[in-house]
Order: C-alpha cells, then structure tokens, then sequence
C-alpha cells in the first residue's frame, strides 16, 4: 500500500507541472484521495466486506466528486487530474502509469453479466468527458481523445478521437488528417431526412428541366411568311 502511495504520489509530480510539493499534492488533489480511498475499499472488498466497501465509495465520493467501484482493479501510478464527475465501473481494469482527466467514464453498455467494463492497458491517457464503453481493451500508449466515445478495441500506441471514436494516428504516426474544427458531428436524423429529400427533389427537377430543354430543341419551326406571301396590302411608300 504505502509502495501504491509513493508511486501515486510521482506520478502526480511528473504529469502534473502545478504540483509544487509533496504536502501540497496529499492535501489539495482530490483525484489522490480517491486513489487512496479505492486502495482501502478495494482490500476490503477483496476480503468479503463488500456492502462496507461500498459504502466507503460512496463517502469517497461525496468528498472527492469521483466515483471508483470498490471491484475496479487499478495499477500503479494512477493519476486522476482535476477528476469531478470521473466514474470507474465494477469491472474496469486499469494498468501502471495510466492518466485519466476530468468527467471521463469506464462504464457498461447495459445489463450484461460478467466482465463488462473497460481494460486499459499501461500508459493509456483518456482525455476529459470521454467515454468508454462495455469490454474493451485500449492498448498500451494509446490516447483517447477529449469527448471521445469509444465502443470497440484500440489497437497500442494509437489516438482515437470523434463520436465514434476512429483512429486518427498509430505508432506516431498520422493516419488521418484530422483537426478539431472539423470533427465530424452527430447527425440529427430529421435534418439528414430533409437534406436527403432536398437533394432528391433537385434531381428530379434537373431530370425535368433537362427533359423540357430537349423537346424543345426536337420541336420542328414554322417558316415564316412573307407579306406578300400573306397578301398583304403594299403600304402607303411602295412603289406602283
């Protein structure tokens, strides 16, 4: 445990350039207190006391605004930076030297039974409100990306980003030209109906249009008659 603590505590030290001191990271980082908090209740529920566990959690996190299931099993090295809202599931499995940021959730995908939480393998960073979902694995080195939602594996050393998460560089390097003010949105299905059906409607009036324009150009013209050839009277300046 204390071994568990000096490492959290380095952790903090080397990924986080505010952290001025030792005394300062054990009062002011309420992402530590949560690892500690989780260290014990996870002991306890190791040894059966899991409605006390439980409770502990929960005590844990009125205080510290993150929520660790006393299950979850987490590695060395575990920094939570600036962690309200961060939820950790039963079942999730987190490696050594792993950072996760603000609002993110190791969660399920419904009532599946057995293992149903994310793994995160060593070296993993998760960005802030992402959002992992069901058993997956993330591999070594990877990173997810800031509001990312991430439904299937993650091969190592790849960051993934977008709704859903995609692939955008592995092993370093970048495998899609992607930037942030051009990160795809969720489509509303309506408007997406409406732009299909605009989209129809413009073909059928090209149909139409172009239609009209060849009918036109196939149409034979009348010759047009001369004065004389209608009978018409010579006016009043024509030669007799």
């Amino acid at each position: 445990m204390s071994s568990q603590l000096i490492r959290d505590i380095q952790a903090v030290r080397e990924r986080d350039p505010a952290a001025r001191s030792n005394l300062e990271i054990l009062l002011c980082y309420s992402g530590l207190h949560a690892i500690i908090a989780h260290r014990i209740n996870h002991w306890l529920w190791q040894k059966g006391l899991c409605l006390l566990a439980r409770w502990l959690s929960q005590v844990a996190k009125f205080f510290t605004g993150i929520e660790i299931h006393p299950g979850a099993r987490i590695g060395d090295g575990f920094f939570i930076d600036h962690g309200m809202g961060t939820v950790i599931g039963e079942t999730s499995e987190i490696g050594n030297n792993v950072s996760l940021f603000q609002g993110v959730t190791l969660g399920g995908t419904g009532k599946e039974q057995g293992k149903r939480h994310p793994t995160l393998a060593d070296d993993v960073t998760v960005g802030a409100h992402a959002q992992i979902l069901g058993s997956i694995t993330i591999g070594k080195g990877s990173v997810v990306g800031a509001g990312a939602i991430v439904l299937d594996d993650i091969p190592e050393y790849c960051t993934v980003v977008g709704q859903k998460a995609f692939v955008v560089r592995r092993e370093g390097e970048r495998v899609y030209d992607f930037r942030h003010d051009r990160a795809m949105r969720a489509e509303n299905p309506a408007i997406q109906h409406l732009l299909e059906r605009v989209q129809y409607l413009e073909q059928q009036m090209a149909t139409l249009r172009a239609q009209c324009q060849s009918r036109l150009a196939n149409q034979p013209q009348e010759p047009v008659s001369s004065p004389t050839q209608t009978g018409a009277s010579p006016g009043p300046n024509s030669e007799t």
